[in-house]
């Protein structure tokens, strides 16, 4: 049983034999995941241990006051928080070998094939098609949007539609897709904070060899629902320090400006800093729950608090800053590789955060999941879910 002084020991002969200082940071990142540090409860060849999922603090403390570089989680979150996860309960031995270590160095940068124009909050009723060939390749046409990082990935997550005669939820098959592949285009969604870290992604065409299909054919829905599960705590429950996140910023803002402050505005940041702070240690507890298995519903509310404090937040800011709080540092059409919340302006965050209701599922479907999936409350009336895909009214 590999315990937390096992786990020092083994860091100690990783760092003893690649000194960070000297070694280049790619290297060091592959030897850590052949060293099984890399995620320590995955199994032993793949990046880890076997070990309890909690000890990955040990190990992390561990490197971090050695000065080791780390592996740029926020670039790469896609892939560790939703990919990952879904490979190693679905993937073949063969896919855990190709992929997982490529994808933690960060050598391979993953996005997510998921929402489409006519299908965004009722996922299941997507429409890009993945027809099989007699030599067992499949061809998929259609369109993604929302699409984080799919201008720096090489490797997507995909869901499509491979049989439209049974009902939507039935007719799905789960892929991993080569971006780099004819077919293949990636186009800009400029945001209203101006830069454009979505994409809109065509297909048209694209070949996959069925030896990158993940689970069985049909059962994409299922295989779906752990890349969601594991995504709504990737996005809900990060963890984070005291006053991290959005309510930092805020709270620095309140105590170095005292100029700017109303009893009005005191008491509306009180009432914040406590519920940042219940969410955070929420946030906590749901990832201790997970050292016994796979993240379950109760993701979807962590998901929901943090699109709602961060939405509270930020316009907090704002108003505080008074006249401040109306401009904003730049324009500039970029394609950011990830989000930087904290790196900028009280403008930026006010309006990115307007997206955290809709990205890693709508709050009006979260709240759905809550309510039938978390509370036992009875399910809304649903009429399409025995019609057979091809027959329902679009």
């Amino acid at each position: 049983m590999t315990d937390a002084a096992e786990l020092r020991r083994r860091t100690a002969e990783l760092l003893a034999a690649h000194p960070p200082a000297g070694t280049d940071r790619l290297d060091f990142l592959k030897a850590r995941f052949d060293a099984g540090l890399a995620w320590v409860h995955y199994p032993e060849g793949l990046g880890g241990l076997g070990a309890p999922r909690s000890l990955q603090a040990v190990v992390d403390a561990e490197l971090e006051a050695a000065g080791a570089p780390d592996n740029d989680p926020r670039r790469i979150g896609i892939g560790l928080g939703m990919a990952a996860p879904t490979i190693l309960q679905y993937g073949t031995e063969e896919q855990k070998r190709r992929f997982l270590r490529p994808l933690w160095t960060g050598e391979e940068v993953w996005c997510q094939l998921f929402s489409e124009p006519g299908a965004g909050s009722d996922l299941a009723a997507l429409g890009t098609r993945a027809v099989r060939e007699s030599g067992g390749d499949w061809v998929v046409d259609g369109q993604k949007v929302w699409t984080s990082s799919a201008h720096v990935a090489r490797w997507a997550i995909l869901i499509a539609r491979t049989d439209p005669d049974v009902p939507k939820h039935r007719g799905i098959t789960y892929f991993v897709c080569d971006m780099t592949d004819p077919g293949v285009e990636v186009r800009p969604l400029r945001q209203i904070t101006g830069e454009a870290e979505f994409n809109e992604v065509f297909l048209t065409g694209v070949r996959i060899p069925d030896a990158h299909r993940l689970g069985e054919v049909g059962d994409g829905w299922r295989v779906a629902q752990t890349t969601l599960n594991n995504e709504r705590v990737a996005i809900g429950g990060m963890r984070l320090p005291r006053e991290g996140g959005m309510i930092g910023p805020a709270a620095r803002t309140w105590r170095e400006r005292p100029e700017l402050r109303t009893h009005d505005l005191h008491q509306r940041l009180l009432k914040l800093w406590v519920e940042a702070e219940v969410s955070r240690l929420t946030a906590e507890r749901l990832r201790q729950q997970l050292v016994a298995g796979q993240p379950g519903p109760e993701g979807a509310g962590m998901k929901l608090a943090f699109a709602r404090l961060n939405q509270e937040i930020s316009g907090l800011e704002v108003e505080l800053l008074g006249e401040e709080g109306l401009l904003y540092d730049d324009w500039t059409m970029r394609r950011p590789e990830h989000v930087d919340f904290t790196g900028r302006g009280a403008g930026y965050r006010y309006l990115r955060s307007k997206g955290n209701s809709i990205e890693g599922g709508t709050t009006e479907v979260l709240l759905n999941i809550v309510a039938e999936r978390v509370l036992g409350l009875p399910t809304e009336p649903r009429t399409d879910k025995d019609v057979a895909w091809k027959d329902l009214a679009r």
